[in-house]
């Protein structure tokens, strides 16, 4: 599968919000104004801080970003999380591989290998209805079943809490048990 080549990572860097993505086992079900916010560290990888409120409260988890290969061109990157969140111990590591971005990094389509995930990100709340037609159109393209798309709420007025991490939430116990 073709992914970007050339990301440049500090542009990279900064807000997106989850625009849709596939329901996987580690978001919470009901997540709502679910955002990641991405900072380049000074060894070269980068600090993940993903966030969603679920009934009004905010979860958080963080991890780290670092190119699969650092010898390639390409976008292909590990994220690595460390469960149980508020104790760190066992890592977990998935694919991160950056699909799609246009050319001025406003918006963004990340998905792996195995098609079991895909997210469209965006640096405004809400998108452009032809523009995620787009996304979803070169997503299918690559393969993936878009039936299975699910476009994450976004508010207009800003969540309680939204920029400022708070204790590390336990989204991944919660969603193991469909919550």
């Amino acid at each position: 599968m073709e992914v970007v080549k050339n990301l440049d990572i500090k542009r990279y860097m900064g807000k997106w919000y989850e625009i849709a993505s596939f329901p996987s086992f580690f978001q919470p079900k009901k997540g709502e104004n679910t955002s990641a916010f991405y900072t380049l560290n000074e060894d070269g990888t980068v600090h993940v801080l993903n966030v969603t409120f679920v009934n009004g409260k905010k979860d958080s988890i963080e991890g780290t970003a670092y190119k699969a290969d650092p010898k390639s061109d390409e976008a292909k990157l590990k994220v690595k999380f460390y469960v149980p969140p508020f104790l760190p111990i066992i890592p977990v590591t998935g694919d991160y591989w950056v699909l799609y971005i246009d050319e001025d990094y406003q918006y963004v389509l990340v998905g792996g290998p195995t098609k079991k995930y895909l997210w469209i990100l965006c640096r405004q709340k809400h998108m452009d209805e032809e523009i995620y037609n787009i996304l979803e159109q070169k997503a299918k393209d690559l393969g993936y079943d878009v039936s299975k798309l699910h476009k994450t709420p976004q508010s207009d007025s800003r969540p309680e809490g939204e920029d400022v991490p708070q204790d590390k939430g336990i989204w991944w116990i919660k969603s193991l048990f469909g919550k």
